[in-house]
């Protein structure tokens, strides 16, 4: 797979170095600059193009009342998302981030996995040939979000598959589940782990679903092709992109987590994947918007990073 560009990274890191500030006194905002002069293989990274993209997909789980929403509201928020009325929208027109919505064949959920697999192999290759060809190869960012009413049941199960243990260690309330909807999903997601025991990306995504999942991981590994930087949104997100580890376990080099979710699941994948998300704001909202405030800090760290004087410049020293 392209690789991250070590001399370019030695180069940014040099002009950190140089920049008129004590050397590390811009904590994790020079880390992010180095990060993103590795992978777009420039000493000075730009931002001139994000992509924000927003997969959405319905789960034929929901039949075992794990969300409190009909699936109808996935379309619906489809279509608040075009006119322009989703949080996600704001985020992206203060980000200044470009915003596209792809929704996943709503009117035909995934099976439901407690009783078959989600998905045939067909259909993997689908959704993951969507996400793909959903990435601009001109785009110097590739932001991912998600909605599908059901998909934080999908993402503690791929979790749970990917890094071991039990529901109870990965599910969550997801969009306000109740006690008896939490024991619904709690049931529903150890089931699943004991009929399915899929041991590639393909058999995960296959299994589990949902089909915005597997545009996910279309996307980035689409993204890696182009040595494209990735800010993954929440756990959703991050649950998706995670099973790409189960093939390859340095296929997420190239991604930042944009944010800890106060979903509880989201901290403990943090931690088997061995990153540091961006920033910690106790959202759980999903469709993005923890990426898309992740760009802002990016921006400010390139921003530094390209437009600081050095001590040679300012004539200090």
């Amino acid at each position: 797979m392209t690789g991250f560009d070590q001399q370019a990274a030695d180069a940014a890191r040099a002009r950190q170095d140089s920049l008129t500030k004590p050397p590390g006194s811009l904590g994790r905002l020079e880390e992010l600059a180095v990060f993103m002069a590795g992978w777009q293989g420039r000493a000075v990274p730009r931002l001139d193009h994000a992509q924000a993209v927003v997969f959405a997909g319905n789960h034929g789980i929901v039949a075992q009342g794990v969300n409190p929403f009909p699936p109808e509201v996935t379309a619906q928020m489809v279509q608040n998302f075009r006119a322009g009325g989703a949080a996600i929208n704001q985020l992206c027109r203060v980000a200044g981030a470009d915003l596209s919505v792809v929704p996943l064949d709503l009117g035909h959920p995934t099976r439901d996995f407690t009783q078959d697999a989600a998905m045939d192999a067909a259909e993997v290759k689908a959704a993951m040939r969507i996400g793909a060809e959903s990435v601009d190869p001109a785009a110097d960012v590739l932001l991912l979000g998600e909605m599908g009413i059901g998909n934080s049941t999908i993402a503690a199960v791929q979790a749970a598959s990917v890094f071991g243990g039990q529901a109870q260690d990965w599910v969550g309330p997801g969009t306000g589940a109740g006690s008896a909807i939490l024991q619904n999903k709690l049931r529903a997601v150890d089931a699943g782990l004991a009929r399915h025991r899929p041991a590639s990306v393909a058999e995960t995504l296959a299994a589990f679903g949902g089909r915005e999942q597997a545009a996910i991981c279309g996307a980035v590994l689409r993204a890696r092709e182009l040595r494209l930087p990735v800010i993954l949104d929440g756990f959703i997100c991050t649950a998706a992109a995670a099973v790409l580890t189960r093939d390859d376990p340095a296929a997420l080099a190239h991604c930042l987590i944009g944010h800890e979710s106060a979903e509880p699941g989201h901290r403990r994948l943090i931690a088997a994947l061995g990153m540091q998300p961006v920033l910690s704001l106790d959202m759980r909202l999903g469709e993005g918007s923890g990426a898309a405030v992740a760009l802002m800090v990016l921006r400010g760290a390139i921003a530094c990073h390209e437009g600081m004087a050095t001590f040679a410049e300012a004539g200090i020293g």
